[in-house]
């Protein structure tokens, strides 16, 4: 049987590209004393809350924790109140980002140059918001971040949070690629299992917060992409492909 040959690198973008966890707790915490809200996101609290996906739904679901009565009346005045907590929060990531507390992981601009100078396609695929992937890659990259880019999916076009896999879906179609063709990069359960589900094979590189997390399932999981080339991605997307013939 014939395998398709490797043709594109897609990457999440939190924890992946960049490891932004500890400015974005930063952040969610200056909205809510923005907003007037005693709380506050420890480590341990928000390592825990990241097995939920996506910023909204994370501030809905602590709301949830830590107000266990509230009653679907409340709903409206609720939503109104976790967009308003969420839109401080991506402009506070932003300021921290423009500010240089983020950069991108080991070894992700290598192989990105690397990728693009094998003519291999590159995308992304996240369901965090287009304004946190623009601030990230404007930053790290320079402001012409998208030519370098075949696919952008986000939380604007694949609303459904990971481990959905809707969002890898959307970016193989876009690409007009079987996913055979493809590698993905996470750093999550949740990452891995959308990946998966899209019938992906994926490279895993935990972050402090994710380490803990099984990650089953995937093609390699290391401490970083240091040291990783497209000879090396390209003979374990081989060696992945004879394991399904």
């Amino acid at each position: 049987m014939n395998h398709a040959a490797l043709a594109a690198l897609i990457f999440d973008v939190d924890g992946t590209l960049a490891d932004t966890e500890e400015a974005h707790r930063a952040a969610f915490n200056e909205a809510f004393v923005e907003c007037g809200l005693d709380w506050h996101w420890d480590r341990p609290l928000y390592t825990r809350l990241l097995e939920v996906s996506g910023g909204r739904e994370r501030i809905a679901a602590y709301w949830r924790e830590v107000h266990p009565d509230l009653r679907a009346i409340d709903g409206a005045a609720i939503d109104d109140t976790v967009r308003r907590v969420h839109d401080l929060k991506t402009a506070a990531y932003g300021r921290r980002v423009a500010d240089g507390e983020v950069a991108l992981r080991p070894g992700v601009r290598a192989l990105i140059d690397g990728a693009r100078a094998a003519g291999l396609r590159l995308a992304i695929a996240t369901t965090t918001s287009p304004a946190n992937i623009a601030a990230l890659l404007r930053a790290a990259i320079g402001p012409d971040w998208t030519l370098m880019l075949d696919s952008v999916e986000d939380a604007s076009t694949a609303p459904r949070k990971k481990p959905d896999p809707q969002v890898y879906r959307r970016t193989l179609q876009r690409l007009r690629l079987p996913a055979s063709a493809c590698l993905a990069f996470e750093d999550s359960a949740n990452g891995l299992a959308a990946a998966a589900a899209a019938g992906l094979a994926t490279i895993v590189t935990p972050t402090a917060c994710t380490v803990h997390q099984r990650f089953d399932g995937a093609l390699r999981v290391l401490p970083n992409l240091a040291g990783v080339d497209i000879a090396a991605l390209r003979a374990w997307h081989a060696e992945h492909a004879t394991t399904l013939a």
